[in-house]
């Protein structure tokens, strides 16, 4: 318990009890209530709710709306991909006389590389050949790529809806860069036919399993990371240059170096969600990587709360089982049907879902407190009254 009022605070308390139910649903009540089928879908919601999260460090605690959240995200993923695509390249060049090697003039590499006549690996592919190098970059790159664009922006003290466009016109660029560099990329197919992990065959059902234990263990332990950073004099510095971006300055504050950290730490969050994704889906796309996605994950943020870790994960779930559900009932409809709840919770729930909880459950314990004093103050009164008689 006390470690759990340092984590999440000594001021709301209502904060662990919003944890433990999020890791009860999680590890308890999705493995026994979904099969294997619809539990793989979970892992998918729950790798994009990874970029949710960073999204509420980012946007919700420092006034920074990045439309371009899936670069980082699919970053982190190609990055994986990378990996497990060579080592199914190195599994296919085993396979002697099957068909798919016969296709092959060059033995080892990629398919795609092979069909666009790539006979050498590239060397940006270099690091991708060590499992703890990969691992490295599924952190770095995202992170470079994010202190670039920071820097670049922040020091400018450019803010506001034009970060907001140029995170957006970055997510056009990755797009292009990655569809156009077929040979590096996979082009418009991306990176497939992904098999195995270190040797671990990854479309088996008890992987499955596994990746989705793994995946929520993860999100778990990335929104008590988020905790403990913005319950820190860090974060409360950042909410600062939220509210009153010049009155931190004038303090003496560089302020762009903490909105640089804040995008930085957002990006490495998104891309650890990339990475899971590629394991629990086996494929990684650009269309994956482009506006669309980004917008969903502001989407998924805005729903649960900005202000809330939590919150942001039952957006996404909600989100995505609103999708999952009305595609597949209302094919035709369920792009209208899904806007219009959102446009009706976005206005009805400025704050979003966990907003509307916290107003309302505040209200009712203060109410069901105040009759539990008034039934305690009653028969008092009786014994007294008895007593005078």
């Amino acid at each position: 318990m006390k470690l759990s009022m340092k984590i999440f605070g000594d001021e709301d308390r209502s904060r662990i009890l919003s944890f433990t139910i999020l890791a009860v649903l999680l590890l308890v009540v999705f493995p026994l209530v979904f099969d294997i089928f619809r539990l793989n879908l979970v892992a998918k919601y729950l790798s994009l709710a990874f970029a949710a999260v960073g999204l509420v460090v980012c946007w919700g605690y420092c006034g920074i709306l990045s439309l371009g959240q899936g670069i980082f995200w699919g970053l982190g993923g190609y990055c994986l991909a990378a990996f497990l695509k060579l080592e199914a390249a190195k599994s296919i060049a085993l396979e002697a006389g099957t068909d798919q090697i016969k296709a092959l003039t060059t033995v080892g590499l990629p398919d795609f590389m092979d069909w666009n006549q790539i006979t050498e690996l590239p060397y940006v592919w270099y690091p991708f050949k060590s499992f703890p190098l990969t691992m490295l970059c599924i952190f770095l790159v995202p992170t470079v790529i994010a202190y670039i664009i920071g820097a670049a922006i922040f020091k400018r003290r450019i803010s506001g809806v034009y970060f907001a466009i140029i995170t957006q016109a970055m997510c056009w660029i990755m797009e292009i860069l990655f569809v156009t560099r077929q040979g590096w990329t996979g082009g418009i197919n991306g990176i497939t036919d992904l098999r195995t992990c270190l040797g671990w065959d990854i479309r088996t059902q008890l992987a499955q399993y596994l990746l989705y234990f793994l995946t929520a263990i993860l999100l778990l332990a990335v929104i008590v990371l988020c905790q403990k950073v913005l319950s820190s004099k860090l974060g409360q510095l950042m909410i600062a240059i939220r509210d009153m971006e010049d009155r931190v300055r004038f303090s003496g504050y560089d302020v762009s170096n903490f909105k640089i950290f804040a995008f930085c730490f957002s990006a490495v969050i998104s891309a650890i969600g990339g990475a899971m994704f590629v394991l629990n889906v086996g494929f990684m796309s650009p269309k994956l990587v482009t506006i669309g996605p980004s917008i969903y994950m502001v989407i998924f943020c805005a729903l649960g709360g900005r202000h809330s870790l939590i919150g942001a994960v039952y957006g996404t779930l909600i989100v995505c089982f609103g999708r999952t559900f009305f595609s597949e009932q209302y094919p035709e409809l369920w792009m209208f049907i899904m806007g219009g709840i959102f446009v009706i919770i976005t206005v009805a729930c400025p704050k979003g879902l966990a907003g509307l909880i916290e107003d309302y459950g505040r209200q009712s314990m203060a109410f069901l407190r105040n009759n539990l004093k008034c039934n305690k103050l009653r028969p008092h009164g009786k014994k007294k009254i008895q007593a005078r008689t």
